[in-house]
């Protein structure tokens, strides 16, 4: 999927001849062995990792990642022409980080080696179809010669989207069923998708039918949801089994859920129309939301609704704000930056800013040429280049920003400035129709910037629902006690209460 939306974007994957080292005076601490199943890949992006090791016992993985194993050293380089029993090695030359190889403080590492065979691994790690080594201690500097690492372990694919990683089953066989029968997977080809690409483009994601859709003839409200960054189908079908569970038990009221893909090679697109994505946003409303209409019982009095988290959540409130009249609320939790001026530490509106923390934005050239986060909202908001790729916010090395890039992202894309803009021309079909929820201990400090939007919600004069959950932060905010997913719940009985206000339907709490 993600060598084939890169494609589409009229990009091809770059691929490096073996670069001209300087050797001299510098003996690699690992070589790596290509086995037969790396071989049979034949090309993709050779990635080393390394961590320091102490007196644990081997870990069972080692990687790199800009959001929470930020201090762990990657080194890769595109690699083709891969043969059985071919050795390759890493030497100062090669992209790395935090550090060239040679760089490497002196002691004990782990380290890993991975062949990233479909470019997926900057957005969502370690895939299907990847090809791993073993996970061995080696000790800096080397002294008697380089270890070797067989790179011959393949990662399975998943049967099925109702099995865990590791190969079990999610739910009996009598349970799967029930889910198999009420959450279908769609694939919607996209004619203005694929006019854009010139290749043929899709809409996939699934569709949640509550428990007794087949025995009522009534119609349903529609809430379209849509992930954060780093998932895709596998977390969308783990969310609509849990909608399912939650509806089936009276939690949740009857509704006809969507979930919605939002992944790309590129990263998530937001459904935003972006000048290098593609018309997300057109697709979504011009295409798929008609389609559902058509194929299910929907009721289009009752209304749709948007729901999403993290980036999901930008894209819900994106698609609110720009389709005021076909949406009748979204619920947002932890959005993405809503406002520019507080871009994470940047202020997008400062002439002279410049980011001076870079190392997540480091990694992820490392990691691959696309799909990080910082590489992701450059693919969504920024202009396209003359390499036919999207413009750089800032420079990787120097951290200065592109005045003329942060600019069009002011224009475009920033949600603070647009809803200053618009809302009082739209009013009518706006007022009440936001409701964002956000942890006020949020790990990407992102309830400073729906701060800064709520302040522009009032500079409108607009009515919207803004709630700062003490205590909370990314990744709980939806658990309360023993319910994980409260949060979800509660946002489904107002839009329930939204859709039928004089509806006698309330949540019951489960029995003591």
């Amino acid at each position: 999927m993600h060598v084939q939306s890169l494609l589409a974007f009229g990009l091809a994957t770059v691929v490096l001849a073996a670069p001209a080292h300087a050797r001299q005076g510098f003996v690699p601490p690992v070589e790596i062995v290509v086995g037969a199943s790396a071989a049979d890949a034949g090309a993709g992006r050779l990635l080393l990792f390394a961590q320091k090791a102490g007196s644990e016992p081997a870990p069972d993985s080692v990687s790199a990642d800009p959001f929470f194993k930020k201090d762990n050293f990657v080194a890769a380089r595109e690699v083709t022409g891969l043969k059985t029993g071919g050795r390759l090695a890493f030497y100062p030359d090669d992209q790395a980080y935090p550090q060239p190889i040679d760089k490497l403080p002196a002691g004990d590492y782990w380290v890993q080696a991975l062949l990233d065979r479909d470019h997926s691994y900057a957005y969502s790690g370690r895939g299907a179809g990847d090809v791993l080594s073993q996970v061995v201690r080696v000790t800096l500097p080397a002294a008697s010669g380089p270890v070797s690492l067989m790179l011959d372990k393949v990662v399975p694919p998943r049967a099925s989207y109702w099995e865990r990683p590791d190969g079990k089953p999610m739910f009996s066989d009598e349970t799967r069923a029930i889910v198999e029968s009420r959450v279908k997977p769609f694939a919607l080809p996209s004619k203005a998708l694929s006019a854009f690409s010139g290749l043929p483009r899709q809409i996939q994601g699934f569709v949640m039918t509550p428990p007794d859709y087949d025995k009522e003839k009534r119609r349903y409200p529609v809430v379209y949801f849509t992930h954060g960054f780093q998932a895709g189908m596998a977390s969308l079908a783990d969310s609509a089994a849990g909608v399912l569970s939650q509806t089936g038990n009276k939690r949740l009221p009857p509704m006809i859920w969507v979930f919605i893909d939002q992944s790309l090679a590129s990263g998530t697109h937001e459904f935003a129309d972006s000048a290098n994505n593609g018309p997300w946003a057109t697709a979504l409303t011009q295409e798929l939301l008609p389609e559902i209409d058509r194929s299910y019982r929907t009721d289009r009095k009752a209304g749709r609704f948007l729901m999403g988290h993290s980036s999901g959540g930008w894209a819900a409130l994106w698609l609110q704000v720009n389709y005021p009249k076909l949406f009748r609320g979204a619920f947002a939790t932890s959005p993405d930056f809503l406002d520019f001026s507080g871009f994470g530490a940047l202020d997008l509106t400062d002439p002279k800013a410049v980011k001076t923390d870079l190392a997540m934005e480091q990694m992820e050239e490392v990691l691959g040429e696309y799909g990080g986060q910082m590489q992701s909202f450059e693919w969504v908001f920024s202009p396209r280049g003359a390499d036919g790729r999207p413009m750089r916010l800032y420079d990787r090395q120097t951290g200065k920003v592109d005045r003329m890039v942060a600019d069009y992202w002011l224009a475009h894309y920033d949600l603070s400035r647009i809803v200053r803009q618009r809302w009082p021309a739209q009013k009518a079909d706006l007022d009440g129709k936001l409701h964002i929820y956000v942890g006020d201990k949020d790990e990407f400090q992102l309830d400073a910037g729906v701060r800064k939007f709520e302040s522009a919600l009032n500079a409108a004069g607009a009515k919207a629902s803004v709630n700062y959950v003490p205590g909370k932060g990314h990744f709980d905010l939806y658990a309360e006690g023993k319910e994980r997913m409260a949060l979800r719940r509660k946002m489904g009985w107002q839009i329930w209460k939204i859709a039928y206000p004089d509806s006698k339907l309330v949540d019951q709490p489960p029995a003591q």
